[in-house]
């Protein structure tokens, strides 16, 4: 797949290699592109995939902008409401980041992904703990999207799991803010998520 990227930080480079090494095409997309980057309209157009890895607070006004370049795409929102001084949680109370960029792109078929994962462990050597995976949790209304950003999370060395609707994006968004409040006392962010799950045989 085609692939890109709006944002060029730690988190879109490191999953960005995951990527292609999977064998996508990735390109990334900013405000001021450099060497073999693209500008964001250029990304939006190129990417079959695209996904956002900037700050909450820019969202708005770039998908707004861009929506057109957007519809029918799959949009993969990995933003998360922080004060970007301290890395705190903004609350949004009966919503989410998730929610609003599906409202902001009703055209796109918006998945909430990839933003429980520090972008310190998005690298191959560090995407297992004690043999088990990083879980990739996956939040969307569109059930094709989540599975194609599922297969996607899996052949990309992470354990892809499908939690329901984009309403979902409020736990995905909480599961992140806990990340963040264990690393800044003092975990670190060599850390993550791993969700282990029985199957329940029938009786």
């Amino acid at each position: 797949m085609n692939i890109s990227f709006i944002g060029d930080g730690n988190v879109a480079s490191g999953l960005g290699n995951l990527f292609q090494n999977a064998g996508h095409i990735v390109k990334y997309g900013t405000q001021n592109p450099q060497d073999h980057q693209l500008s964001i309209q250029e990304a939006c157009i190129f990417g079959e995939v695209v996904c956002f890895a900037i700050p909450f607070a820019a969202m708005e006004e770039v998908l707004t902008k861009n929506a057109v370049f957007l519809k029918d795409k799959i949009v993969v929102d990995i933003t998360n409401v922080i004060n970007l001084e301290d890395w705190s949680p903004l609350f949004l109370g009966e919503n989410s980041g998730g929610e609003i960029t599906a409202k902001l792109l009703p055209e796109s078929k918006v998945v909430k992904a990839f933003n429980t994962i520090f972008a310190d462990v998005m690298t191959p050597e560090k995407q297992k703990f004690n043999d088990q995976k990083l879980t990739a949790f996956i939040a969307s209304d569109d059930v094709e999207a989540a599975e194609i950003i599922k297969n996607l999370a899996n052949e990309s060395g992470f354990d892809g799991l499908v939690v329901g609707g984009i309403k979902n994006a409020r736990h995905l968004e909480a599961i992140a803010h806990l990340n963040i409040a264990i690393a800044l006392g003092g975990g670190g962010t060599d850390a993550g998520f791993t969700y282990f799950q029985r199957k329940i045989k029938n009786r």
